[in-house]
């Protein structure tokens, strides 16, 4: 016979682990069930290696979702202070990077080895490898099929995360349950990824591949109801084939494709008013001058790019021409053909639908015991460490209402 469990949570990823760890914690027997024969490698592979586990600035205002006010529940009841705590328990090093992140000191393996820590503390099953094929409900009890034993438990948590990375195993698996269970989901999307353009209008700035600079990027608009407005100062990275560094990542979670994002490259100067002001009392190159500002090969590319020769001298520039090159710097306006997919995306927008879902629970309201968390929701966070905090916080809210 199929050995039953109070809870099995499906998905040994830090939403998984740190749900069964909590609900492990109450008493209760667990299961977690990964197909994956390493475990937590998105954890590994995050923050270059050190895991950005979490950002002490986290909040609602960091998340984006069809349902913007469905995460505060959860990320009111377990604070990035309350992860530290288990951070500092384990005796983790860790350092803030830059505007809240924190990053370990060593290896992002020892946050898998806390996280396992603690379910072993709380006699947490492991079934792994173990691949899911099926979930069905009978009564008070899920069975779920596997490619081996069937598992029987009262209550089921999906924590199988998004798309993205599928080279690490990203599956459609928690959607594919929603739906059986008829669930809605939110359409699903790259989030956090490179940008692209159209070839022949990116060739003129593929030469310009590698060159970084902090810019303000923002899309969208602020008016109307349910329209999404993203603006960011970030450090921005030219690519061969578009644009990457934080500063796009962030933005691509709020682009919609057909629309521009723009940029300004000099934020802290009106680069007209500098220019113009500056005819009488230099008689420098306009290469020259923009190369005081930014790279050398940036202000060339960008001169070259919008009509400009780059020795031409500043004097012999008319006002209107050097407000339209100030206007190609701090307002250059790009429309991106697309991204480079969930194979460059550190996480997936959209996913099940939060309306679907208690906001304290975690559970599903018209199926009771089947709950959802972490990424496989359609809520998603910023870069720089807010992705994992709703993990953690989705996960403790699942585990501590299990009854």
């Amino acid at each position: 016979m199929a050995k039953q469990y109070d809870v099995a949570v499906i998905g040994a990823g830090a939403a998984g682990m740190m749900c069964a760890a909590t609900a492990a914690g109450r008493g209760k027997r667990v299961v977690l069930i990964d197909h994956a024969a390493k475990l937590a490698e998105k954890i590994r592979i995050s923050g270059g290696g050190r895991c950005n586990f979490t950002n002490i600035n986290a909040g609602p205002q960091n998340f984006l979702s069809e349902n913007p006010h469905f995460c505060r529940s959860a990320l009111s009841r377990y604070t990035p202070q309350d992860f530290l705590a288990l951070v500092r328990k384990h005796r983790i090093a860790y350092h803030e990077k830059h505007r809240g992140q924190l990053f370990c000191d060593d290896s992002a393996e020892q946050i898998i080895r806390m996280l396992k820590a603690e379910c072993d503390a709380g006699s947490v099953s492991w079934r792994m490898p173990c691949k899911v094929s099926g979930v069905e409900k009978s009564g008070d009890v899920f069975r779920i099929a596997t490619d081996g034993e069937p598992i029987l438990a009262s209550n089921v948590v999906v924590a199988t995360g998004g798309l993205s990375i599928p080279k690490i195993g990203a599956t459609d698996l928690g959607y594919r349950i929603a739906r059986q269970f008829d669930l809605k989901t939110v359409e699903t999307r790259p989030g956090l990824v490179p940008l692209t353009f159209d070839g022949p209008s990116w060739q003129p700035f593929v030469p310009l591949a590698g060159i970084a600079l902090e810019v303000d990027v923002e899309t969208g608009s602020r008016k109307g109801k349910g329209s999404k407005y993203g603006h960011f100062r970030e450090d921005l990275l030219f690519t061969h084939r578009g644009l990457s560094g934080p500063a796009i990542l962030q933005i691509s979670s709020y682009w919609q494709p057909g629309t521009p994002i723009v940029l300004n490259l000099l934020p802290e100067m009106d680069v007209a008013e500098e220019l113009i002001s500056s005819k009488t009392s230099s008689k420098k190159q306009l290469g020259n001058i923009l190369s005081q500002w930014m790279p050398a090969r940036l202000a060339e590319g960008l001169l070259v790019a919008n009509g400009f020769a780059p020795d031409a001298r500043l004097p012999d520039m008319a006002d209107a021409k050097l407000r339209k090159l100030g206007d190609a710097i701090n307002r250059w306006a790009i429309v991106p053909n697309g991204s480079e997919g969930y194979r460059k995306a550190e996480v997936t927008l959209g996913g099940v639908d939060t309306r679907e879902l208690s906001q304290q629970t975690m559970m599903a309201n018209k199926v009771p015991g089947l709950y959802f968390v972490g990424e496989t929701v359609d809520v998603t966070g910023w870069l720089g460490g807010y992705n994992f905090q709703w993990a953690w916080a989705s996960g403790v809210a699942a585990g501590s209402s299990i009854a």
